[in-house]
């Protein structure tokens, strides 16, 4: 038995769906669609293409809230730009949205260290390392956790 094909609007419609909940990157949308319309690439293809042209998906507005979203979970520069490429967003694009040498990074890096440590400097070596190692591990490029203990120094954090 053959099941039959989907209609383009069935397909729009659970576009819009999962659009209307969040921002998806066109590969995420993709995805999503595929575990339902599989057999139908072609089909998903236009959609989604159709879905951009309308600016109704744009990787461009999904990039930039998912890096709101993840500054606000204390995430650093890295591990967002890695989440991005992930999500199928082009270097480019992230390069754009993704400013290294903003200063937010440090802060956010500040942030992050004194809501897992508090406000107190490392007393040693070891436990700057562990509170470095810390900070590494959730996304912070090396010179902006450099940064944030020159800050901590100096009362700036």
């Amino acid at each position: 038995m053959e099941v039959e094909s989907p209609k383009l609007s069935d397909i729009r419609f659970a576009a819009m769906n999962f659009l209307a909940m969040r921002e998806h990157s066109a590969k995420e949308l993709k995805e999503k669609l595929g575990r339902k319309y599989s057999a139908w690439p072609q089909l998903l293809d236009a959609v989604i293409q159709a879905l951009i042209e309308q600016n109704l998906q744009s990787d461009e507005r999904f990039a930039t809230a998912f890096i709101a979203m993840r500054q606000r979970q204390g995430k650093g520069s890295q591990l967002i730009r890695l989440e991005l490429r992930e999500r199928g967003i082009n270097a480019e694009l992230i390069n754009a949205c993704v400013d290294e040498s903003d200063t937010q990074w440090q802060s956010l890096a500040c942030d992050a260290r004194r809501k897992r440590f508090g406000n107190e400097m490392p007393q040693d070596q070891r436990e700057r390392a562990r509170q470095m190692r810390f900070l590494q591990a959730r996304g912070f490029a090396s010179r902006h956790i450099q940064q944030a203990f020159n800050a901590i120094d100096t009362d700036y954090c």
